[in-house]
């Protein structure tokens, strides 16, 4: 008999602790421990690009508050959802996105290290979604919580599907990182639309909301750029800032080459699972947490740690 991916972590999940919840809808929260030090760590570890490299880590930066936002956002229309696949997809979601948030804020600690600001623009962001938590109404929340994980799963699915992309994370273990976060993205990318459909179900919501969704995305990070830049003494370096711009927004950059699946979600009949994405998720899976999966091991070690303090 073959053994999958899935069923070896859940195997291996089973000897450490009880199989979670989301685990048996395929939306499993992995704890990996990721370990970061900037004595091995590559400081510009895509494509050894400074611009490139500070984007990603802008990225990064943030996920630790932005994840516990959509978790919050779910969370709270969780006693309305009566179906039980559903109730375990929002758990399987809430236990990656607790997973990612503590996974990244090692990353970008690391980032620290390096001489970047990520504990400052981590602040920054918290003051901002803390304003908009008090200022918006919860629909609201959980409607931009459905746009830019719209976003993370097309970039995600991008990640998955391009050997040249995730062969320019040339830094070994920033690349599992980003792999894994990407496998998880694409597992749970219909969770909070389903909630929201069954909650309000609003087009005009949906999509009224991604146009600020949008804007507010693309302006945090511009201004997180910056100042990634300029902690790294780089921020004027017009030749290769231009070039990085070109390679994420030219004319076949990463991100233009994603604008037909962004302008999927103004359809009125859209739903995420219409970017088939099954038989990746599948490979992907052999490949990080299968028999020899490239984080089979650490995520076996991560999960008996986490037993034997749980005992």
């Amino acid at each position: 008999m073959t053994t999958t991916a899935s069923t070896t972590i859940q195997s291996g999940q089973a000897k450490a602790q009880k199989v979670p919840l989301g685990a048996t809808v395929n939306i499993p929260p992995r704890r990996l421990d990721f370990e970061f030090d900037d004595k091995t760590s590559v400081k510009y570890f895509y494509d050894n690009d400074p611009f490139l490299s500070a984007f990603w880590l802008s990225m990064s930066t943030l996920f630790p508050k932005g994840e516990a936002f959509f978790v919050d956002s779910v969370r709270h229309y969780r006693k309305e959802i009566t179906d039980s696949t559903l109730k375990a997809q929002v758990a399987g979601f809430i236990g990656q996105e607790a997973m990612h948030s503590k996974e990244h804020e090692a990353w970008n600690n690391m980032g620290m290290k390096f001489g970047y600001p990520t504990d400052t623009l981590d602040k920054s962001l918290g003051k901002l979604i803390g304003l908009m938590q008090k200022r918006t109404p919860k629909i609201f929340q959980l409607a931009t919580t459905v746009c830019l994980e719209h976003y993370t799963a097309i970039i995600a699915e991008q990640l998955l599907r391009e050997d040249e992309h995730q062969e320019k994370l040339i830094d070994e273990t920033t690349l599992k990182l980003w792999l894994w976060h990407a496998l998880e993205e694409n597992e749970h990318k219909t969770v909070a639309y389903d909630v929201y459909e069954k909650v309000s179900g609003s087009y005009a919501i949906r999509t009224g909301a991604m146009i600020p969704t949008t804007v507010l995305f693309f302006t945090v990070m511009a201004a997180f750029q910056a100042r990634m830049l300029a902690s790294d003494g780089r921020l004027f370096n017009l030749k290769n800032n231009w070039k990085g711009l070109t390679f994420l927004f030219g004319r076949k950059g990463l991100f233009t080459k994603l604008t037909p699946q962004y302008l999927d979600f103004f359809k009125r009949d859209f739903h995420p699972s219409q970017h088939d994405t099954d038989a990746l998720l599948e490979e992907w899976r052999e490949k990080l947490f299968g028999t020899n999966g490239m984080l089979t091991e650490q995520h076996n070690q991560a999960s008996q740690r986490k037993g034997k303090k749980a005992h």
